[in-house]
């Protein structure tokens, strides 16, 4: 008989599936009240099905407005994917955020024209933001990043 970290684990799988991204955004508490258990359950189907070696990186943010976004990336690409999102981190800079664009089309993850456009939006929308904007930087860059990350992967696969 399947365990309920079974039961979790192939629900979520089925939902990256049906995407065509094949990312997933979750609601921590949400999935719990779903399967009739404590958050902490989600968080250990996470740690231990959906790790990097597997193919996976997560990205989560606790609180009231928080998720859980799942990756699914190709194998050899998700410590890259880690990397760069792990680089942005809870907050950055421009300077940061610039650096890190060079260096994503120096990696060939990025065109340049791709770049500006990623840049351009995060200006556009921290013009109504300045007191959190290395927060709302760091989310925004993280958001795009992880869809244009996996479209290069998506590519790899044909």
């Amino acid at each position: 008989m399947a365990s309920l970290a079974d039961h979790i684990e192939s629900y979520i799988k089925q939902q990256i599936q049906r995407t065509p991204s094949q990312v997933v955004v979750l609601n921590r508490a949400q999935l719990a009240e779903a399967f009739s258990c404590v958050p902490s359950q989600i968080n250990y189907v996470l740690a231990t099905r959906f790790t990097r070696e597997r193919g996976y990186v997560i990205e989560s943010r606790r609180g009231g407005g928080g998720y859980i976004r799942v990756v699914k990336t190709l194998p050899g690409r998700s410590q890259e994917v880690a990397g760069f999102l792990k680089r942005i981190g809870s907050a950055i800079d421009e300077q940061q955020a610039d650096h890190l664009l060079v260096t994503l089309i120096d990696h060939g993850v990025l065109q340049r024209r791709q770049a500006q456009l990623i840049k351009g939006i995060i200006q556009q929308e921290l013009n109504d933001f300045p007191q959190a904007a290395d927060r709302l930087r760091a989310s925004l860059l993280r958001a795009m990043l992880l869809v244009q990350l996996h479209e290069v992967e998506a590519k790899e696969r044909r």
